[in-house]
């Protein structure tokens, strides 16, 4: 039996038979516009006897570019392989994954999960409170903790990786004409820089980010991949977990998804610092601070990528490229980041 590659291709016996349990009939429900940038995401209602009454189905996304993005890093084959091989060895709680496969020829997958009904989901374009803010910083110094120096037996890509800089670098050079066009305004002076400097220094700062210590990483820690809990938080989409420095979810977090208007940055990285080292992780503070600056100048790529090269496909797209691109900036102007590139 083939395995379904969007959601029109679901059927009750293929649901049935992943699930292990009886399901006679089942409903989509399409996630509102915005959702699955890189790939389709979709909630599925069964009905049956079995216990799952209803799970997140997870597939390709049918825009070529966008599709492009994903086997560049290995997007897809990185999250199945997540949930298969990863999720049981860390100390997180992440939703349970009732199905997972991935063709790495064609690069097709499917993976069916827990619905987090009863959780809140982030919003990146709405943003957070300043508790919200806290919870995961917490919650990702925890994390590392628990995936503090992982050897070989974790087959985590290094987010040094030559198809992560390379594609980091090609990207970078097509999204930055882009952003000049659409986000100008949003562009500090002192960012001018980048243009030319940022793909000649990318490498650079990888190597730094990835030598040891190193943890594992979740790769794409911004609010839409957050749910809250009443005392607990879950990370979702973990398509870019790797290897790296920790330094790389922290910053991605707080410099695209915390505006300084709304928290002092200074306090959340006290507390990363504080619960990590409290955890029985041994690092120096001074290694934290030089890294955390350069893996947020780094993850400027990140934002330009996402504003200048995907297909964002609608409004809130726009607002979510947006958002990442102008919080980014003003975090690395006010750290004085774009220094290190000179």
């Amino acid at each position: 039996m083939s395995n379904p590659t969007s959601p029109e291709a679901l059927s009750a016996h293929w649901l049935g038979e992943a699930l292990q349990q009886s399901v006679q009939s089942f409903r989509v429900e399409h996630f509102g516009e915005g959702a699955g940038v890189i790939g389709q995401v979709a909630r599925v209602h069964l009905e049956g006897d079995g216990p799952v009454r209803s799970v997140i189905a997870k597939f390709p996304t049918p825009a070529p570019e966008n599709r492009a993005v994903a086997a560049t890093y290995d997007m897809y084959g990185r999250e199945v392989r997540f949930y298969q091989n990863i999720a049981p060895r860390i100390s997180m709680r992440t939703p349970e994954c009732y199905f997972a496969w991935h063709d790495p020829e064609s690069n097709d997958f499917v993976l069916l999960l827990e619905d987090l009904q009863g959780y809140r989901i982030g919003d990146q374009v709405a943003g957070c409170s300043a508790d919200d803010a806290r919870a995961v910083v917490a919650a990702l110094a925890r994390f590392h903790a628990s995936g503090w120096n992982p050897d070989d037996s974790w087959n985590l890509w290094p987010h040094n990786h030559p198809m992560q800089s390379g594609g980091m670098i090609a990207g970078f050079q097509m999204g930055w004409p882009v952003i000049m066009e659409r986000f100008r305004h949003v562009v500090p002076d002192s960012a001018l820089i980048a243009e030319k400097r940022m793909p000649e220094m990318t490498e650079a700062l990888l190597e730094e980010m990835c030598t040891p210590p190193v943890a594992i990483v979740h790769g794409d820690v911004r609010l839409d991949n957050v749910f809250f809990g009443d005392d607990e938080v879950f990370f979702v989409d973990w398509q870019g977990m790797g290897r790296s420095s920790p330094e790389q979810d922290l910053a991605y977090f707080i410099t695209q998804s915390v505006p300084a208007s709304l928290i002092d940055h200074g306090e959340l990285l006290d507390l990363y610092f504080d619960t990590l080292t409290g955890a029985g992780v041994d690092y120096t503070r001074a290694q934290f601070d030089r890294r955390y600056k350069v893996s947020a100048l780094y993850l400027l790529n990140y934002a330009v990528v996402i504003a200048g090269t995907l297909d964002l496909a609608n409004e809130r797209g726009m607002k979510l490229g947006e958002t990442l691109l102008r919080d980014s900036m003003a975090s690395l102007d006010a750290m004085g980041a774009f220094e290190l590139l000179r």
